[in-house]
This record gives C-alpha cells, sequence and structure tokens, in this order.
C-alpha cells in the first residue's frame, strides 16, 4: 500500500486521506442541499414570525450545533485517525455553523421583508453569512431592524468562539487521542535489547 508523509499526521495511507477528504467535501455538499432544499414555512401568527420566533430559532439552532459538535468530539476520540476524523469535524461544523446563520437570516428576511435593506433569498442569506463569518462585511446586505442586528452581534461573538474555542478543542481532542493512542502502543511494544 502506498503511503505518504504529512507534516503534523505521519504516516497515512492515502486511501484514508482520500477517504476523510471525500467525506468532507460529500457532507458539506449535503448541509448545503438541505440548506437549498429545506421550505421555508413561515406565518404571521406561527413561531415563525418576529424576534420571539428568531430567538428560538436561533436557540434551537445553537443546541442543534453544540450536539453535532458534542458527537463530532467523541468522534474524534473513538478514532482510529483522530487528526484525519478532525478535519471531517471541521468539515461538518464549520458549514452547518454558517448554514445555521444563514437559515436564520432568510427566515427573519421572508418572516419581515424590511429586515434588510434588500430581500434575501437563500444566496444572498448564505452570502451575508459569509461576510460577516469572514469579517469581510461589504455593506452591500446590512440588516435594518433591531433584531436582525442583535442576531447578526450574536453572529459575530459566535464566529470568535468558533475560531477561538471550538477548532482548538477539536484538534486538542484529536492531538490528545493520538498521544494516548502512541502511549498505549509503546506501551505493548517491549523494550529492544
Amino acid at each position: 500500500m502506498g503511503t505518504t508523509t504529512i507534516s503534523g499526521l505521519g504516516e497515512v495511507e492515502r486511501r484514508q486521506l482520500a477517504t476523510s477528504a471525500a467525506r468532507s467535501v460529500l457532507s458539506t455538499a449535503a448541509l448545503l442541499t438541505l440548506y437549498y432544499l429545506i421550505p421555508i414555512q413561515l406565518s404571521r401568527e406561527g413561531v415563525g414570525y418576529g424576534s420571539i420566533g428568531t430567538i428560538l430559532r436561533l436557540g434551537v439552532a445553537i443546541a442543534a450545533f453544540a450536539a453535532v459538535l458534542a458527537v463530532e468530539i467523541r468522534a474524534i476520540t473513538k478514532s482510529n485517525d483522530p487528526i484525519l476524523r478532525a478535519g471531517v469535524a471541521m468539515a461538518v461544523v464549520i458549514p452547518l455553523f454558517i448554514i445555521f446563520f444563514a437559515w436564520t437570516y432568510l427566515s427573519m428576511s421572508v418572516a419581515e421583508p424590511a429586515a434588510f435593506n434588500q430581500h434575501l433569498d437563500r444566496t444572498k442569506a448564505l452570502y451575508f453569512t459569509v461576510t460577516i463569518f469572514s469579517t469581510v462585511g461589504f455593506g452591500d446586505i446590512v440588516p435594518r431592524s433591531d433584531h436582525c442586528r442583535i442576531v447578526t452581534m450574536v453572529q459575530m461573538f459566535a464566529d470568535l468562539i468558533l475560531i477561538a474555542v471550538v477548532v482548538r478543542v477539536i484538534f486538542g481532542a484529536a492531538k490528545e487521542t493520538k498521544e494516548s493512542v502512541a502511549l498505549a502502543s509503546s506501551a505493548d511494544v517491549p523494550p529492544s535489547l
């Protein structure tokens, strides 16, 4: 079997690397497909409208994100290749985070057309989310209502937390798992004479 050395990963079979890359691409594609296919159903009378509906949607999205993050961290700690698994986890966690906020902005724009300076469709909501995430903020899409500005500020703080904490936790779990596996395997090897 052919192997390649990648800095920080050690000896990794090409097949495992290709599988991890494919899983990353497929998970991101699946999340984007769901984002574009799930219908938006909001009514002015229901929970989907106004600031209360926004808070509920955002709360559910954050709880779902935390659950997925916990599952991904657990998968890293159980993996034979924790560093590769951490890469796959990042390919799930970051797009999921972006899609949750894009969905929130899209819902807010549908429920309240004056919430932004222009109507957001799925692509514009995703674009706005990515510009906030990347701290570029071109200014072509601007939140106009207070609850939209609050959600945007929540995303800005959550972006910092994601970058500063979540990425560190994911790769910290991978590093710790890799070290414990290496320690366990070195304990199993009898000393050479």
